[in-house]
């Protein structure tokens, strides 16, 4: 078995009583993606601060690239790349001027560096921007930016932090396929997202998290075996709510669920009650297989959460 590129083992962080993180261990190797989700104050973000030795845990250790955290901390980051939530670009730079002066922080020649901005920007999809400052940019282009310079250093380990944030279906499109070109050239990643179609593109094992705990782990598709019925029928339109109370219909469910004005029944096979409901006049039904977002939602719950 190949050694992990990173690990992390029993992280605990508490905040005056809160424990926002709880027990968390994890690995991982090269050429993966590792992505982690859950809802909002689940602790994706303090793992990631822990993992860049931003914050100190409380309990735990971390390993990197063969050395330890937070000892050995400027030595990890040398062989780190980073792209944060929130976009710290410098605004009085050009798109290149970005890409020398965070280069000059890992301490490159700067020949070096001016050698690889045109394939960074080539990569980025960026070379008719070089001139061009991140307030000229669209919101997908900064965060392509923020993906070459976090490639300056031409790290072994990515570390993304909901890197598509705000971004329109376009602009993410396109990033994935730069994340997925990385995973191709054998570059590792550490991924927190939001978006559970992102994860099950880009990511080849998960991590859920809800209070800082570890609730399950596995590839996408594991996940969705192990948790999920196959099968999931939505139901909405006229008289749809009733449908949760309906005997006859919760029988042929292994489980049914209500959120908002939809029913989603969640069965080994769906033909029976296909049949039933399409004889109840003005419902409507989406018939599909279970997926991530339906993990995501019975492992950590359907009630909305705020921040923290």
């Amino acid at each position: 078995m190949t050694a992990p590129l990173f690990e992390a083992r029993d992280l605990r962080k508490r905040y005056g009583d809160t424990v926002v993180v709880d027990g968390l261990s994890f690995h991982i190797a090269p050429g993966e993606c590792l992505g982690v989700i859950g809802p909002n104050g689940a602790g994706k973000t303090t793992t990631i601060r822990m993992c860049l030795g931003l914050t100190t845990p409380d309990e735990g250790d971390i390993t990197a690239l063969g050395m330890a955290m937070p000892r050995d901390a400027l030595a990890i980051k040398s062989q780190l790349g980073v792209v944060s939530q929130f976009d710290s670009l410098d605004p009085d730079f050009s798109c290149a001027e970005n890409l020398l002066v965070y280069g000059r922080y890992f301490g490159l020649p700067g020949a070096l560096i001016r050698e690889r901005i045109p394939r960074l920007l080539e990569f980025a999809a960026l070379s008719h921007k070089a001139r061009s400052r991140p307030v000229e940019l669209s919101g997908g282009m900064r965060r392509r930016l923020s993906l070459a310079r976090a490639l300056v250093n031409d790290p072994r380990l990515l570390m993304l932090d909901e890197p598509t944030t705000g971004l329109d279906p376009q602009a993410r499109h396109l990033m994935w396929e730069r994340l997925q070109l990385l995973l191709q050239q054998g570059k590792s990643i550490l991924l927190t997202t939001h978006f559970m179609d992102e994860a099950e593109r880009l990511c080849s094992r998960l991590l859920v998290l809800d209070h800082g705990r570890k609730i399950a782990e596995g590839s996408p598709r594991e996940l969705i075996a192990r948790h999920l019925e196959p099968d999931v029928v939505e139901a909405y339109g006229n008289g749809a709510l009733t449908l949760a109370q309906d005997p006859p219909l919760r029988a042929l469910a292994a489980r049914v669920e209500v959120s908002g004005e939809t029913v989603f029944f969640y069965t080994q096979d769906a033909r029976l009650l296909l049949d039933a409901l399409s004889e109840r006049h003005g419902l409507r039904t989406l018939h599909r297989p279970a997926n991530l977002e339906d993990l995501f939602l019975k492992l950590t719950g359907r009630q909305i959460r705020e921040d923290g």
